[in-house]
């Protein structure tokens, strides 16, 4: 009688042993840095946001966001300099993929929601445009893909 509960016990957290959202965190630390013209520009405002939270930080620097499986948008703006508009998206790690097996597809559930099982490019190089090239023009669409 006492072997079942046991047993099962043990099953379910071998199942979930796999899952990303208990081996990895949902926070990572990013490096944002700004280039215009094909050099390093340093004191550029920027704002990340994702559908898990907000950061601000003046590049170059490194922040620490909570990860998520939906992308990650960066806005960036330096008075007399350029501003910026790009987009980040997520990319599933290993372990995510391990869940699909592990736990029939449970633990990928769980993984997508909390962000655990993704990931963001380490470095984040944000593309810069002169402030010249905005008078007379829209803002810019969202959407840019950063490689």
């Amino acid at each position: 009688m006492y072997f079942r509960p046991v047993a099962g016990v043990s099953a379910l957290l071998a199942l979930l042993s796999g899952c990303a959202s208990l081996t990895e965190s949902t926070q990572q630390n990013v490096l944002v840095q700004t280039v215009l013209d094909h050099r390093e520009i340093a004191g550029v405002g920027c704002v990340l946001y994702n559908d898990a939270g907000k950061w601000f930080v003046t590049t170059p620097a490194r922040v620490t966001l909570r990860k998520s499986s939906g992308p990650l948008r960066i806005d960036c703006q330096k008075e007399g300099a350029g501003w910026a508009y790009e987009k980040v998206d997520s990319k599933a790690d290993g372990n995510l993929w391990g869940n699909v097996v592990l736990t029939a597809g449970v633990g990928y559930f769980i993984d997508k929601n909390t962000g655990a099982g993704y990931d963001y490019p380490a470095t984040l190089t944000v593309v810069m445009h002169a402030d010249a090239q905005r008078d007379g023009l829209p803002p810019p669409a969202s959407g840019v893909t950063l490689y």
